[in-house]
């Protein structure tokens, strides 16, 4: 057993999932109308990648709003005051603002007054890399709830002009809380892993310090994903595989005891790939691509919402969430399922005390900006630039 794998069981502290959310924006993008924007067609677009649809973000609507819904669902599951949550983790590669992170507007969002927040960026495998740190953390004894979100808004950073990226990707968001206990089951192991030298294989190439914005870049389409199909697509069935078989050696697991896989959910062609690799058959294998399309970090979290609802996840059942991304980077998690289903749902009266709650935990944020801006005018009255009162 790994020293990863063994720090968890020693601790008496395992991380395990007691709610969990999803969000996608409404407006839907099928092939037909994809078919009118660029050279492509339905037929041509299922064959090569599985997708059917995929639901695409409308004004007003960001990754942060996404991420708001996913994790305000995700406490309602598990019945958690978000006072009470210790971290915030946002896996994304599209976030609102380059800073401050989006886990920190939604930190302020939901009244995590005691959190700690931060974004994490490992491509599509953001969400397993983010699921893994909080649990190691709530394993090494600091945290006892933390808020694990993946949350893309993919179609802000896809050039609509280009066939070979614009038909594969969607926007979406998923959150679980983990929270610290001693019974059996929970996380047992995870594997994460990069190759940096692959990194021009799926890349949005300006906008950072090495190709700062301008009008050269932009007239260029450099803020938009390129990437390198055929590359990323060896890659990708060669590495979900490995590290799924790596994770359940840690786990102490094999292939035949797992009950249900959750993969990225990237291409049809690569879960088939994958699974005739692992020897798993098709229905032990969830697929929601046909209907979201490639939602990066969300993919993973939104297929094991559903999965929940679906009634595919038992108490026991063993869990393999394995995904690979931009960097290039990959990830696995295994675990063995401990709440019991169906989730009772909350009374009414709780609801509408909880909506009250984030209706009074948005105008405190906003009499805070307030109250900075009234602060720093003051200051600027009665003090000098050095600080200084004034006479």
């Amino acid at each position: 057993m790994s020293r990863l794998a063994t720090q968890r069981v020693a601790n008496g502290r395992r991380a395990h999932i007691v709610g969990w959310g999803m969000a996608v924006p409404e407006r839907v993008l099928n092939n037909h109308d994809l078919s009118t924007m660029v050279d492509t067609s339905d037929e041509w677009i299922r064959q090569r990648t599985g997708i059917v649809e995929r639901h695409i973000v409308g004004d007003g609507e960001t990754t942060f709003s996404l991420a708001l819904r996913a994790a305000q669902s995700a406490l309602e599951v598990a019945n958690l005051d978000p006072a009470q949550l210790d971290l915030v983790v946002v896996a994304t590669v599209t976030p609102e603002y380059y800073f401050p992170a989006t886990a920190c507007l939604l930190q302020d969002a939901l009244g995590a007054e005691h959190a700690a927040a931060f974004d994490l960026s490992a491509g599509c495998s953001g969400f397993v890399y983010a699921l893994s740190v909080a649990a190691d953390l709530i394993a090494a004894g600091g945290y006892k709830h933390c808020l694990v979100v993946g949350a893309e808004t993919l179609s802000r950073i896809t050039d609509w002009t280009d066939r070979n990226t614009c038909v594969l990707f969607g926007d979406g968001a998923g959150a679980v809380i983990l929270e610290a206990n001693g019974a059996p089951g929970g996380i047992l192991s995870s594997v994460l892993g990069a190759d940096g030298s692959g990194k021009d294989l799926l890349i949005v190439p300006a906008g950072g310090s090495a190709q700062p914005a301008n009008a050269e870049t932009v007239q260029a389409r450099q803020h938009t994903v390129q990437m390198d199909g055929r590359q990323v697509f060896r890659f990708a069935t060669r590495i979900m595989p490995e590290a799924s078989r790596r994770v359940l050696s840690r786990a102490g697991l094999t292939v035949q005891d797992i009950s249900l896989v959750i993969p990225h959910q990237a291409n049809d062609r690569i879960l088939q790939a994958a699974a005739r690799s692992l020897g798993i058959e098709e229905e032990r294998m969830y697929s929601n691509l046909s209907r979201y399309g490639n939602t990066s970090s969300a993919s993973i979290p939104i297929a094991l919402c559903e999965a929940i609802e679906r009634g595919l996840v038992k108490r026991d059942a063993v869990l393999l969430l394995t995904g690979f991304g931009a960097g290039l980077t990959w990830a696995a998690t295994v675990l063995r399922w401990s709440l019991p289903l169906p989730v009772p749902v909350p009374p009414r009266r709780m609801t509408f005390w909880r909506n009250l709650r984030y209706r009074w935990v948005q105008l405190r944020s906003r009499w805070r900006q307030f109250w900075r801006q009234v602060d720093s005018r003051l200051f600027q009255i009665l003090y000098d630039r050095e600080g200084r009162r004034k006479r």
